[in-house]
């Protein structure tokens, strides 16, 4: 057995955070990636997870404590030494200044009475005005186990809600001492709010057993799937999106593309570099992107949340965001700065970032502040899709694989790669004929590559 220290990982753009929730304590069994602590700053909760198993020793944090990256957390005894830093740990998948999104819980208490028949999940109308006060885990809880929280008090600091508050309300609601709004709603047959989606007035989700129909098999979503959905549902339905289709000729860039990557080899086979390094469309596109951003800033803007979205703030940076697949499920590393990037440090970023989107290694910075995303289905295949939009980011590009197509010049059909472009964009900020111009002047740049220097 031997001692290690936990400390804060990195944390993103966050100076200094408060501790508002300690979730394990001395003598406690922790596993790789359980959460430990609940930070707060001035915009967001975040919960700080643990890199190791093993048994908690020393406590080194208190409730309201300050702390920042690097911030001694607890003492750690493991079992292997040579095991320590190889657990992987869990990371955000969507900017935590934001909305902060679902976190990872400890599983219900054995003891938890069983939720048959399960609580209809509620939105009141009380509910609107502002989030309870608990932290991602507890909401989390409270989801699965379909408790309101709004209509919860907590015990906690300041009202905060606690796991076991939620316990103790799902035990009152199962003895019938406790009635929710959706129970009672459920009670009067055609009462607004009698549904799953009960803010919405939508009818409740479809409950089937499946079993009944053939052989089934059940199995948990990754957590990477269960944060993204959560944020896609909320994008999807909160944001009045619109797509513009369209296709851009990349014959030329394309030609470009292949010719530089042999000339990239070549210089790598010589001893003239210490690698070749592959250049993809994708980070053309990235550029290309940027151009269309500076020609059309509403699309590098966000509507302002404090000011309940009646102004826009328009960035004056330029970090664009790559959707990359990963076993685990969708991730979005952001290359930073990109106006300010050649081609080739693009195209290395992105295989770096790609590389620690797959072995479960991107740092909550490296998912952080994108201004705008690209989503690339090149190289499977597809036509055309509708992207949803990263809030707080007003606009999404989507692309397919390109294909060869026949396009009349004037005199006759000639054979040109065109590449299928999806733009969607929130038409509370961007109307249509600017987003129209928009794919057109994106398409005009990738069919000639030295507009990007106009």
């Amino acid at each position: 057995m031997s001692v290690i220290e936990i400390k804060v990982p990195d944390i993103g753009d966050f100076a200094e955070v408060t501790v508002i929730e300690l979730m394990v304590k001395p003598g406690d069994t922790v596993r790789a990636e359980q959460s430990l602590i609940t930070v707060e700053s001035d915009k967001a909760s975040m919960e700080i997870p643990c890199s190791h198993s093993g048994v908690v020793k020393q406590l080194k944090v208190g409730l309201g404590d300050k702390v920042k990256q690097g911030s001694l957390l607890l003492i750690l005894e493991v079992a292997d030494r040579t095991d320590s830093g190889s657990g992987p740990v869990a990371k955000p998948a969507a900017d935590p200044m934001v909305v902060p999104a679902p976190a990872p819980s400890s599983p219900p208490p054995a003891n938890l009475p069983p939720a048959e028949p399960r609580l209809s999940s509620h939105v009141p109308q009380a509910a609107l005005g502002g989030l309870p006060h608990a932290s991602p885990s507890v909401r989390k809880f409270a989801r699965e186990l379909g408790v309101p929280l709004t209509e919860m008090k907590g015990s906690g600091p300041k009202g905060r809600i606690t796991e076991a508050d939620v316990q103790g309300f799902t035990r009152s609601v199962m003895a019938g001492a406790v009635q929710t709004a959706a129970i009672a709603a459920q009670v009067k047959p055609g009462a607004a709010g009698a549904s799953d989606g009960a803010g919405l007035g939508l009818i409740p989700w479809p409950r089937v057993d499946f079993a009944k129909f053939g052989p089934v098999e059940r199995k948990e979503m990754s957590r990477i799937k269960k944060i993204s959905g959560a944020n896609l549902l909320r994008n999807a339905v909160m944001i009045p999106a619109v797509t513009n289709h369209d296709d851009a000729d990349i014959t030329d860039l394309e030609a470009f593309r292949v010719s530089t990557n042999l000339e990239s080899e070549k210089s790598a086979k010589s001893g003239q570099s210490a690698g070749p390094v592959k250049v993809t469309m994708l980070a053309f596109l990235i550029k290309a992107c940027v151009a269309a951003l500076k020609k059309f800033p509403e699309f590098n803007s966000s509507l302002d949340a404090e000011s309940d979205n009646s102004a826009l703030v328009y960035k004056q940076y330029y970090h664009i965001g790559f959707a990359a697949d990963t076993p685990s499920g969708l991730m979005v590393p952001v290359i930073k700065d990109a106006d300010k990037k050649g081609i080739f440090q693009i195209s290395q970023e992105m295989s770096e970032l790609a590389k620690k989107a797959r072995d479960g290694k991107l740092s909550p910075a490296e998912m952080s502040g994108a201004s705008f995303t690209i989503s690339s289905l090149g190289g499977i295949g597809g036509r055309y899709f509708t992207p949803i939009i990263n809030a707080p980011e007003v606009a999404i590009l989507g692309v397919c694989k390109s294909t060869m197509a026949p396009v009349w010049d004037g005199k006759a059909f000639q054979p040109r790669l065109m590449l299928p472009l999806s733009l969607t964009w929130d038409h509370r900020v961007i109307d249509g004929a600017t987003a129209a111009r928009f794919n057109v002047y994106l398409g005009q740049i990738l069919g000639d590559f030295r507009r990007v220097l106009l």
